[in-house]
């Protein structure tokens, strides 16, 4: 399936969301849309557990 399809999908179901559940489905929708999105990310392997727990490298401080 293509990232454009998946967007469209997306849209979609946020849109139908927001239009019969108000703004309150549309937020949760949404957020549920990206914790799925992460956890695709994570079962393809594109992503890491450390990757969300490391912490910053010493040279890389900010002020």
């Amino acid at each position: 399936m293509s990232m454009a399809v998946v967007g469209l999908v997306a849209g979609m179901a946020l849109g139908f969301a927001g239009y019969f559940g108000g703004f309150g489905a549309f937020v949760l929708v949404a957020a549920l849309g990206a914790v799925g999105f992460v956890v695709g990310r994570f079962l393809d392997g594109d992503l890491e557990p450390g990757d969300f727990f490391r912490g910053r490298e010493r040279g890389d401080r900010r002020r």
